[in-house]
């Protein structure tokens, strides 16, 4: 059985003390703005948008993570590792980030088996996020 899918939205956990700052940061960093804020269940919740990627934030946790320095050495414990952003030009996105003091933790790297160009960065939490030009490679070819 094969279910469609298409992307919705990127969940990730903030503490209640910290939401305001990680809006601040996806806002000033990344452009994305505030579409919804609402509380329900005793959470907050912050739907961000730029363009048709949406991120919400759920202000619930009680303690964040280590940061990561290092995507290399970051897939250590089995979790939800990254999530990735597509660019148009790798080089302009990496020197916008730069110039707003975000510091890569990878990258840029070509990786040849996708036919693809990535760096890694993390936001405000140690969130690592992945932001990836187009692909030449198969699996680009297959979308």
């Amino acid at each position: 059985m094969s279910i469609p899918f298409s992307h919705d939205h990127v969940g990730v956990s903030v503490t209640p003390e910290e939401l305001d700052a990680t809006v601040d940061w996806y806002s000033s960093k990344l452009g994305f703005t505030v579409d919804q804020r609402f509380d329900s269940h005793g959470t907050t919740f912050v739907f961000l948008v730029s363009g048709p990627v949406k991120i919400e934030l759920l202000a619930g946790a009680s303690n964040r993570q280590a940061p990561t320095r290092d995507v290399l050495t970051s897939m250590d414990p089995a979790r939800l590792h990254h999530f990735c952003l597509a660019v148009e030009d790798l080089d302009a996105t990496v020197a916008a980030l730069r110039d707003l003091d975000v510091p890569l933790i990878g990258g840029p790297m070509q990786v040849a088996a996708i036919g693809q160009r990535i760096a890694f960065v993390t936001d405000n939490l140690g969130n690592i996020i992945e932001f990836a030009e187009p692909g030449t490679g198969p699996a680009a070819r297959r979308n």
